[in-house]
C-alpha cells in the first residue's frame, strides 16, 4: 500500500495540471494578454512533460501492469485478502485499473507535444532509479519491510533483475506513448478548435 502512494500522487498531480490547463485555456482564450499566453504555454509544456515522463510510464508500469500481474500470480504478495475488509473491490479498481483508460482518454482529447527523447529518457531513468532507491530500498532499510511484499520472496539477484526490467519497461512505455500520441493526432497536427491550446 505504501508503494502506491507515489504513483497515485503522480496521477493526481498530473490530472490536476490537466484541469488547470483546460481552465486556464478557457479563461485566456481571446484575451490577447501575451503574459497569460506565455504562462499557459508553460503550463501546457509541464502537462506534456508529466504525461511523457511520469503519468503514462509510471501509471502503466507500477499502477496497472505490475499490480495486476502480481495480483493474478499471487494476490497475497501485493494486495492481501485482508485488505478486502477495508477497501472495497470497486475502490481497488479505481486505484489500479482506471488509471490506464483515463490516461488514454486524456491522450485522445488533448493534443500533447512529446518532449525530445534526449531530454526525457534520462529523466525517466533518474525517476526509476530514485523511486527504487528511495521508496523501495530506503523504506526496507529503515522499516525492514518491503513496500512490494513479493520482493521478500525473491533473492537479491532477482530484485536487481526486476528493478532493471521495470526501468527498461518504463523507457519502452515512453516510446509507446509517443507513438500512440503521434498515431492519435496524425491527421490533426493541431488541437481541436474547442480546446484553444
Amino acid at each position: 500500500m505504501l508503494a502506491a502512494v507515489s504513483p497515485q500522487v503522480i496521477q493526481a498531480v498530473f490530472f490536476g495540471i490537466c484541469v488547470l490547463t483546460d481552465l486556464s485555456s478557457l479563461l485566456t482564450r481571446g484575451s490577447g494578454n501575451q503574459e497569460q499566453e506565455r504562462q499557459l504555454k508553460k503550463l501546457i509544456s509541464l502537462r506534456d512533460w508529466m504525461l511523457a515522463v511520469l503519468a503514462f510510464p509510471v501509471g502503466v508500469v507500477f499502477v496497472v501492469a505490475m499490480f495486476w500481474i502480481i495480483y493474478a500470480y499471487d494476490r497475497e504478495m501485493i494486495y492481501p485478502k485482508l485488505l478486502d475488509n477495508f477497501i472495497p473491490g470497486w475502490l481497488n479498481h479505481g486505484m489500479h485499473t482506471t488509471v490506464l483508460p483515463f490516461i488514454l482518454i486524456e491522450m485522445r482529447t488533448s493534443h500533447h507535444q512529446y518532449p525530445s527523447r534526449s531530454s526525457v529518457l534520462p529523466a525517466i531513468r533518474t525517476f526509476s532509479i530514485g523511486y527504487i532507491l528511495w521508496v523501495v530500498c530506503w523504506v526496507h532499510h529503515v522499516t525492514g519491510m518491503w513496500v512490494y511484499p513479493f520482493l521478500e520472496h525473491i533473492g537479491p539477484g532477482a530484485r536487481i533483475i526486476f528493478f532493471g526490467f521495470t526501468t527498461i519497461l518504463m523507457n519502452f512505455l515512453y516510446l509507446l506513448g509517443e507513438v500512440l500520441n503521434n498515431y492519435i493526432w496524425d491527421t490533426e497536427r493541431k488541437p481541436p478548435s474547442w480546446q484553444g491550446t
